[in-house]
């Protein structure tokens, strides 16, 4: 009997490791045609659509949705109906600790309706997440009292053979809290059985124990939501970063006024830069001159970097991601345009690839559409400086003794300590700065 075909988790990027399959677009059974879209998956960046190579009938799904495996694991098969599926156990990968993690989260206390402190993951309302199956050592009666009484019985001691939990555990446990004064309506009741939410938990972070529909709404907004997996990458690494790198912090204001009458002029000849396009292409000529700050440490030694790769943070509704064009400082300033709002889209659109958000030598992140007056950022990993840049604004400043009003933009440098001092810090935000105010030079490039 013929054997079917192995789908594998594609390896996209050479830092990716693992990968989430976030969506099956194909159910088993179905029929694949090569190139069609088979699956959707997340790595620690972006959610990625993978194309079947492969011809058939799709026989088998090994990996679920949600589930987070090592590259190149079997996922499913697929061959002809009747095909042999080898019996391949599903991947799992490797828990990873987060950076700087010293252990399990602690718990807070809350008190519950008789002033015992209630057991709830940080925060005033437990979720009630029953425990994973299989975990769980409890007997069926007390499995059914726990369901019946709508709390969360992971949190029990159980007595039985093995440390199982049993009915009179249950019962103790709902005596010790005080449960029979606990007041609860039907429709609350069933609210909180159907989001899996513990009445206990939700009376304790009340100071009466009346629980009502509202409270258990209350206690659905308030519960712990799971992070995102490029959430929780984002913070483990901006942690790691802030953490383990001594930032210094320097801003200048900038004169903006030329820059964007000229801008003005170029949009009416059909030329539409952005104030983006010209910072980036002012930071890469000021890296050429500072190329102290276009490096990197661990600490040990100092790695410096010919070539300037930009990064270009871009914020998006799952968080921010930072495209990278590469070899920009051998483009010219239309060129850096025309590449720019390509990664930009391509972020926003999720198909970046990994490689594509990797290997940056600088980041610049600009709110200046955001209204904000000024803001500080968290350094990358991997780089020695960023530059914030907040919104151009009118302001009164003097020139030639007299208050003129101007359009002022402020930048603020974050760089690590370890290799950027302040001098260098200073003189190489200003040169961005003077370049930015030299009309001239903007003028010859346009």
């Amino acid at each position: 009997m013929p054997e079917a075909q192995s789908i594998q988790m594609p390896k996209f990027g050479q830092t990716v490791e693992e990968s989430t399959v976030v969506a099956w677009r194909k159910k088993e059974g179905d029929q694949v045609a090569k190139g069609e879209v088979l699956f959707e998956i997340e790595t620690d960046k972006a959610t990625l659509e993978v194309e079947s190579f492969l011809e058939g009938t799709l026989l088998k799904i090994l990996v679920k949705e949600g589930q987070t495996v090592p590259v190149q694991s079997v996922v499913g098969f697929i061959g002809k109906p009747g095909d042999s599926v080898p019996e391949v156990k599903a991947p799992v990968a490797a828990p990873k600790p987060a950076v700087g993690s010293a252990g399990p989260p602690k718990q807070a206390s809350v008190p519950g309706p008789t002033g015992v402190g209630l057991s709830a993951p940080s925060a005033a309302v437990s979720a009630g997440v029953p425990a994973p199956p299989g975990r769980l050592k409890i007997s069926p009666r007390a499995a059914r009292l726990a369901k019946e009484k709508v709390i969360d019985p992971s949190g029990i001691s159980g007595s039985g053979p093995g440390g199982r939990i049993v009915e009179k555990d249950v019962i103790s446990y709902l005596a010790s809290r005080g449960y029979d004064r606990l007041r609860i309506t039907l429709a609350a009741r069933n609210l909180a059985a159907a989001q899996h939410l513990d009445v206990l938990a939700i009376a304790g972070s009340r100071s009466g124990s009346r629980i009502t529909v509202a409270d258990v709404r209350t206690a659905m907004a308030e519960r712990p939501k799971a992070m995102s997996k490029m959430r929780k990458v984002i913070a483990q690494r901006l942690t790691h970063s802030f953490t383990t790198t001594p930032h210094i912090f320097v801003t200048v204001s900038t004169d903006m006024t030329e820059l964007m009458g000229l801008r003005v002029k170029l949009k009416k000849k059909g030329v539409p830069y952005t104030v983006t396009d010209f910072i980036v292409k002012a930071v890469i000529m000021s890296l050429k001159e500072f190329p102290g700050v276009n490096s990197s440490t661990d600490g040990e030694s100092v790695r410096w970097r010919a070539n300037v790769h930009m990064g270009v943070a871009t914020s998006l509704e799952e968080g921010l991601v930072v495209p990278v064009v590469r070899l920009a400082d051998d483009m010219t300033i239309a060129e850096l345009h025309d590449r720019i709002v390509e990664v930009v889209r391509k972020a926003r659109e999720g198909k970046l690839l990994p490689d594509e958000m990797s290997g940056s030598t600088f980041t610049i992140s600009n709110m200046g559409m955001m209204n904000v007056e000024n803001f500080s950022a968290i350094i990358n990993p991997g780089e020695s400086a960023i530059l914030a840049v907040a919104s151009t604004t009118s302001a009164p400043v003097v020139r030639d003794g007299k208050i003129v009003v101007r359009s002022i933009m402020k930048m603020t440098l974050s760089a690590d300590h370890r290799i950027v001092d302040g001098a260098m810090a200073a003189g190489f935000v200003n040169a961005i700065k003077n370049r930015l105010e030299d009309i001239g030079l903007w003028k010859s490039m346009t």
